[in-house]
């Protein structure tokens, strides 16, 4: 195909050809009216002459006698997939350059290990199917219980084996040992989503995961998802009349990964293994019943608020569309008895689903932190200073007239100076400053004094300790003021002036 700024297309070639090959026409005309060159258009009068496609041609060369045999191409990748060393070990054992070896691995796609599988050192082949409910992965996984005390990964050999033996009401072995059992987690997730549902039990027998599977129907269908196909290896409760026919009444297609491969139902196979470092033995548990009582809130962090960088470094809740708990943060309308005051009632309250406080949590969705001024304000007054301070108004001025009022630093008290009169002729205050709807002018400088003494107790010290009195009464002054309009326009309890 020709670049976008060819002047000849392959349509028109074929018209300058037919011009001078079939009507006869020069080609020095030819090549003027086309605004093209007149070996250009002998090139592909030529073409046309022979036979010839009137496309561009390959611009690969004929022969490349320095090629790479592709015996030494196929022993490059053989080799990367046995030893999984890089390229620079591995160039050496067939004598060429590591950038020609990692050149064959890249045209390969294996120029990184982590394309490789561990067990098998076969190419990864990542799959993905289109949308949520499509395929869902189901396995079991089992944990060891955790006798009373802790167990061993976090006191040690010698003091698990007694919080083992003194953890009471536990079948003994034949050697007199303490069996606590397992923990069996029956999961399915989503192939889409990487959305989980988990559930805790003592067995893996077929009834437990008939039942595990019902209810995480029915939790999908909550969330807005189908189940069309589920696929699950060749364990027992699988491989069961009970399953297939409870399959086939709720409408799911069931599917069987190959014996011995369980990197076909590898999302569910990682996913245990992040449940094991995250949930697990993520700390000291006290007990098993305390390690089952954090399953719950560690899959909500996970689904709804954990990085997955299958799903672009998003939690897996936000590939569901049109679900409740979609967004992680949900917006609730001011009600009707909250005042609406400036921009209020413009903006949305946001509510973590979770009911983690909001400024405490750092999991919630990035751009959704507006909170309502009227819910902050109760928090922190402080706010309210910050915000009004200036923006301060005159609810006397006549209508049509330019609100403007002076405030003094030390003032008595009165907040209002010439405003209601509208009388603003004369010169303001010492230190005053005028207000125009809530715009602070900034007041006139005063006059600098050139020689004065640069220290000592007569110098800026004395001017320092004299000026702080001064600031003092200003900023009291400001603030009985701004606590007079917030009493005013938002009522409500007040800090002591």
């Amino acid at each position: 195909m020709s670049h976008p700024n060819a002047a000849l297309t392959p349509r028109h070639r074929l018209k300058v050809a037919r011009l001078v090959v079939d009507d006869g026409w020069p080609i020095s005309e030819v090549a003027a009216r086309f605004q093209v060159s007149w070996p250009t258009v002998k090139r592909w009068v030529d073409r046309h002459l022979a036979g010839e496609s009137m496309q561009d041609r390959s611009s690969r060369p004929k022969t490349s006698p320095k090629k790479t045999p592709k015996a030494v191409s196929m022993r490059c990748v053989s080799l990367r997939r046995r030893l999984r060393e890089g390229p620079v070990q591995l160039a050496t054992r067939l004598g060429i350059a590591a950038s020609t070896f990692h050149r064959i691995l890249t045209a390969a796609r294996l120029n990184r290990l982590s394309y490789l599988d561990r067990a098998t050192g076969e190419p990864i082949r990542a799959y993905e199917h289109p949308y949520p409910g499509s395929l869902v992965h189901v396995d079991v996984k089992k944990f060891g219980n955790i006798p009373d005390g802790g167990g061993w990964r976090y006191v040690g050999r010698r003091q698990g084996e007694k919080n083992r033996s003194a953890t009471p009401d536990k079948l003994k072995s034949k050697w007199g040992n303490p069996k606590l059992g397992y923990a069996f987690m029956h999961t399915i997730i989503d192939d889409h989503s990487r959305v989980a549902y988990t559930e805790v039990h003592d067995d893996e027998t077929a009834i437990t995961a008939v039942g595990v599977l019902h209810r995480a129907v029915a939790w999908f269908a909550e969330h807005g998802v189908t189940i069309e196909r589920i696929l699950s290896d060749n364990g027992g409760a699988y491989r069961s009349f009970l399953w297939r026919d409870t399959c086939e009444a709720l409408a799911i297609t069931p599917k069987r990964a190959r014996p011995y491969r369980p990197q076909t139902n590898g999302k569910v196979e990682r996913f245990h293994r992040t449940m094991a470092d995250g949930w697990a033995y993520a700390r000291c548990y006290q007990s098993e019943q305390e390690r089952r009582d954090a399953l719950k809130t560690w899959l909500h962090h996970y689904n709804q608020h954990r990085p997955h960088t299958a799903c672009g470094n998003q939690p897996p809740f936000s590939r569901l569309t049109n679900v409740s708990d979609q967004y992680i943060c949900r917006a609730s309308a001011p009600s009707s008895d909250e005042p609406k005051h400036g921009r209020c009632h413009l903006r949305r309250r946001l509510t973590c689903t979770c009911g983690f406080d909001r400024a405490k949590h750092d999991g919630c969705h990035p751009g959704r932190r507006a909170v309502c001024h009227q819910q902050r304000a109760k928090q922190d007054r402080s706010h309210w200073l910050r915000r009004f301070a200036d923006r301060l108004s005159c609810p006397a001025a006549p209508a049509g007239r330019s609100c403007v009022r002076t405030r003094a630093p030390g003032h008595d008290g009165s907040r209002l100076n010439r405003s209601q009169t509208g009388d603003v002729s004369g010169p303001l205050q010492h230190g005053a400053e005028r207000v125009h709807h809530g715009v602070v002018a900034p007041r006139a400088r005063r006059p600098v004094r050139r020689h004065q003494p640069r220290g000592g107790l007569h110098g800026m010290g004395v001017r320092v300790a004299e000026g702080i009195p001064r600031v003092l009464s200003r900023i009291r002054a400001v603030r009985r003021d701004i606590l007079d309009r917030l009493e005013h326009d938002c009522p409500g309890p007040r800090p002591a002036a």
